[in-house]
């Protein structure tokens, strides 16, 4: 029986089909116990943190990390305590061969749910590429653009949208970090050391080798270099040339479609082309929740929790959908059937550094507006450091879009797969409003509410969106409703 043994990447509950290796946790050499985690990994919806399955000392990490490979690739090896070293230790982006081995038995992971894995293989390294003439150096390091919050309205806001400000932060320290090294002539004629796979990749992505800066042993370039250098965060081994885009950048830059974003593409097409959407608009003078807002923040119950009228907003969607079923219900063509569901799972859109999702609160009608708030601030809290679990992202019913933390007045969302209707929360701006026969100065936002037009007629999609602006405009109108 094999003393190492292989940790293949697992379907982490998601229908998960490939995942890229953020970062190891864990080194060679390392020793490892069961359920310590070894790496992060970044899906389509969030990041998540694998444990180990084995215990055992770590005899090689088998996928760099910046590579996307499908589930079932062996990611990690693992030698039982006790066991020799079966030789030279893997490391990331080495070609390996596996040997053969007599027969064994499966055993099964320990890790619950990650299933049987197969009989693990030695594995013997290739000969190390010769070492290059050139010194190596050190490729830069990932910009991370920054998040900063925005308040909605005066004092009255929640990010719930996250909008990143990391663009100029992402130039200004790129200014400040080390000069590009540049290279003449004789030294880019020498040939760049890579393997075939690095090769491949960066022929896919467009990168021209020559101009990466080499962070392996012997100035080797890596998938990481490559990958680094396709989405603009590397250092490029010459000076940009004449002709550059904006701010000394190239002209044009290829980024992978992966990840949140490849996902949204796909969740908005599939919706778009699906759904018949219909968008409907009302403004409302929103002074009195406003007011509500400022009132309830420095009583007792609320001192410790950030409310917003964003709240508000889910609270009385929660109430209106009873009034109006129809835009929580769920279209399944494949039986034929239209589902009602007595029951809202609130999705909150956020705007990550990793792009747009769509987290919901579970059975948000039964909470009240403490509980709500508070559920709502832990989504977003959660959505900013790309810790979403998988059971945040599915199974939502109706959702807000909050635009107006963007300045924006409102807009035509498109619905999340498989959800009736979503609404777009505009800016709360103070506007000239006619207020018992007079112009005064009050607090107005814009509502926009997309609904699906299979499930949902003009009638009862007009009637919910009245129902949230009732109730915006007079809280109290919910405890006739609520």
């Amino acid at each position: 029986m094999s003393d190492v043994s292989q940790f293949k990447l697992p379907d982490v509950g998601e229908g998960l089909t490939e995942a890229e290796i953020v970062s190891w946790k864990v080194k060679v050499g390392d020793t490892v116990k069961v359920n310590d985690v070894i790496v992060e990994i970044e899906t389509a919806k969030s990041l998540v943190e694998l444990p180990s399955p084995y215990a055992g000392v770590v005899e090689g990490l088998l996928v760099e990390e910046g590579a996307t490979v499908p589930v079932g690739t062996p990611i990690i090896a693992v030698r039982a305590p006790g066991a020799a070293p079966a030789g030279p230790a893997a490391t990331p982006g080495e070609d390996v061969v596996p040997t053969p081995t007599e027969a064994e038995p499966e055993r099964q992971a320990v890790l619950v749910g990650y299933g049987p894995r197969t009989a693990a293989a030695r594995r013997r390294p290739r000969k190390a590429a010769p070492a290059s003439p050139e010194a190596s150096v050190p490729a830069a390091a990932a910009l991370t653009a920054a998040f900063n919050p925005v308040d909605h309205g005066e004092k009255g806001a929640f990010e719930d949208e996250i909008g990143p400000d990391g663009q100029d932060q992402r130039v200004e320290e790129a200014a400040d970090g080390p000069d590009t090294v540049a290279t003449s002539v004789a030294a880019e004629a020498v040939r760049v050391l890579a393997k075939p796979p690095v090769r491949k990749l960066a022929k896919d992505l467009g990168v021209d080798l020559t101009a990466v800066v080499p962070s392996g042993p012997d100035g080797t370039v890596t998938r990481a270099d490559v990958q680094e250098a396709a989405d603009g965060t590397a250092r490029v081994a010459r000076p940009v040339e004449s002709g550059a885009g904006w701010n000394g950048l190239a002209r044009e830059e290829r980024i992978p479609i992966r990840s949140v974003r490849k996902a949204t593409a796909a969740a908005v097409t599939r919706s778009a082309f699906t759904a018949p959407h219909v968008t409907e608009f009302v403004t409302v003078d929103v002074t009195r929740t406003m007011r509500l807002v400022e009132r309830l923040r420095d009583s007792r119950e609320f001192r410790d929790v950030r409310l917003s009228p964003l709240a508000v907003l889910a609270r009385a969607m929660c109430i209106a959908v009873h009034r109006t079923p129809e835009v929580n219900a769920r279209w399944d063509g494949d039986a034929g059937e239209i589902v009602v569901q007595r029951y809202v799972n609130l999705g909150i859109a956020a705007a990550t550094p990793r792009g747009l999702v769509v987290p919901n609160v579970k059975d948000a009608d039964q909470l009240p507006l403490r509980d709500l708030a508070v559920a709502i601030n832990a989504l977003a809290a959660t959505a900013r450091e790309g810790k979403t679990p998988p059971s945040d992202m599915i199974g939502g019913t109706i959702s807000i879009t909050n635009v107006g933390v963007f300045g924006i007045d409102t807009g035509t969302p498109i619905l999340p797969p498989g959800e009736a209707a979503i609404m777009a929360f505009g800016a709360v701006r103070k506007q000239p409003w006619v207020h018992k026969g007079k112009v005064r100065p009050r607090w107005v936002t814009t509502l926009g509410l997309s609904f699906d037009h299979r499930l949902v007629d003009g009638e009862p999609g007009s009637r919910f969106l009245a129902d949230v602006a009732a109730i915006l405009e007079d809280p109290a109108q919910a405890l006739v409703w609520g």
